[in-house]
């Protein structure tokens, strides 16, 4: 008798840069539990785009997009989020709430948690609520 084991599924690689965006998603999570938000969902793809963190704060659904940069000659972690990026987050968003019904009635809020390196390996956090609409 022949048993038959699903196929194995190669490791998923990651680059050193995606590497270093989930630590900073780690570090961002953590700074929000914190705050008293839990944690629904982390890396939430869907066709539309993608949703870093689905936190709940009492009533609110908060989607959170994390944003780090090393170097600010070029803007702040918060300015390098366009209108094209809002976009892509909202409609993520409304996928989300389509497979997850349950959380229809809830408010909906977006949030960005920037960071941006400073001296010494130093990172400064900013928690901006409501971010866009």
């Amino acid at each position: 008798m022949k048993l038959s084991h699903p196929p194995l599924r190669p490791p998923v690689r990651q680059s050193p840069r995606q590497r270093q965006g989930q630590q900073f998603e780690q570090l961002a999570l953590r700074y929000l539990q914190g705050q008293g938000l839990l944690l629904l969902a982390r890396n939430y793809c869907c066709r539309v785009g993608e949703l870093d963190l689905v936190l709940r704060e009492r009533d609110t659904l908060v989607f959170v997009e994390v944003r780090y940069r090393r170097q600010s000659e070029f803007g702040s972690a918060l300015e390098s989020i366009g209108r094209g990026k809002q976009l892509r987050v909202i409609r993520a968003a409304q996928h989300f709430l389509q497979r997850h019904p349950h959380y229809a009635d809830l408010c909906c809020r977006f949030d960005v948690v920037a960071l941006d390196a400073e001296g010494f390996g130093d990172t400064r956090i900013e928690w901006i609520r409501n971010a866009f609409m």
